[in-house]
């Protein structure tokens, strides 16, 4: 499960990618390439569980994170990109929201809006075209044999082509069970989720007017939106300490930084959620696809302990938070048995009992 980060020339997506996977990139010879690294999640309630704990040992969940080429118009006319894009699971889009005269714009000026919906429509002509062209071929198949697989494809593709001709992600169209796997594997580009992450300057990062601006088109297209600084995560990173980290933070006036919330986006989008397993030995947070019952949760954990699985006992983290040990949460009745059937919540703690 990836997230591919995509971008115009000169966003910052670079800048923060570096951040995220803690990676020094060296200049490409020859044509730009997809560049993989993985980053850990940022999850507040893992900290506060290390700190109740004190482990030995701890270890964040670690997210795949694909920096993409950056999306100039010859790679976009050649459709390299496309087939780049094509290879991940889920869309982060950095959008340059920062003035600066030293660094260019293709476009001549800063503008964030015009910027994400002028990648949003070439996202959506690639699946037009596409589109068009599968039709043309099941056009041309069924008049030489007709075969009810191909008429119901051709359906399909007449029901995509008519909502991405209303400019209209693909992500918006609900299909059925039955036409779900007929497009399973074609290289449909806005059927992934897709969050905008508008880079923006220090002083920037308090105004959440460009959010407000996009807050409509993101309810209608399903995106999430935030704002980074590439600049300011790039300083958080060289601090030595977690105090000083807090100080700088709290001198800009944020919470937590930016990444934090970003990786936390990029689950979100790829359909996955957190549990942790907690001990004076080891605090782990680990990542299961959402709705999963807890064998399968077990089986992320060790592939023994989904086949031996017998039961999970299960900790809320607020709870545990709010009771503040595992003792007390016995004592009021919080601490739950649960079966086979049990649906993972998000923040759950488990302790698995199995037999091999």
């Amino acid at each position: 499960m990836k997230v591919g980060i995509i971008g115009l020339p000169q966003t910052g997506k670079k800048t923060l990618f570096q951040v995220l996977t803690g990676s020094e990139l060296r200049e490409q010879a020859g044509p730009a390439k997809p560049i993989p690294g993985t980053a850990e999640i940022r999850d507040p309630r893992f900290d506060k569980l290390v700190a109740m704990y004190a482990p030995n040992k701890a270890v964040r969940a670690r997210l795949e994170l694909v920096l993409l080429p950056k999306m100039e118009q010859e790679s976009i006319a050649k459709g390299d990109i496309f087939k780049d894009i094509a290879d991940v699971d889920a869309l982060c889009h950095v959008i340059r929201a920062f003035e600066d005269d030293a660094i260019y714009h293709a476009a001549g000026s800063v503008d964030p809006i015009r910027d994400a919906e002028m990648v949003n429509g070439e996202l959506i002509m690639h699946d037009q075209i596409f589109v068009e062209k599968r039709i043309e071929r099941l056009e041309a198949t069924l008049k030489k044999i007709k075969d009810e697989k191909n008429v119901k494809e051709i359906e399909l593709m007449r029901k995509m082509q008519a909502h991405l001709e209303e400019e209209k992600p693909l992500r918006l169209l609900e299909l059925s069970d039955e036409e779900e796997p007929l497009i399973r594997s074609y290289p449909f580009i806005t059927r992934k989720q897709l969050i905008l992450a508008f880079n923006v300057a220090e002083d920037q990062l308090g105004d959440a007017t460009l959010l407000e601006r996009v807050a409509e088109q993101c309810r209608r297209d399903k995106m999430e939106a935030m704002l980074v600084s590439a600049q300011v995560e790039s300083e958080i990173v060289l601090l030595d300490s977690e105090t000083e980290k807090a100080e700088f933070l709290r001198d800009l006036g944020i919470d937590e930084p930016a990444l934090g919330v970003m990786t936390r986006l990029c689950l979100q989008a790829l359909g996955l959620i957190s549990f942790f397993t907690v001990g004076k030995d080891e605090v782990r947070q680990w990542l299961v696809r959402r709705h999963a019952p807890a064998p399968v949760a077990a089986g992320v954990i060790h592939s023994d302990l989904q086949r031996g699985f017998i039961r999970a006992e299960v900790m809320k983290y607020e709870d545990l938070v709010e009771y503040g040990s595992e003792a007390e949460l016995k004592k009021v009745g919080k601490m739950y048995l649960q079966g086979k059937d049990y649906i993972v919540a998000d923040g759950d703690i488990l302790n698995i009992r199995f037999k091999v």
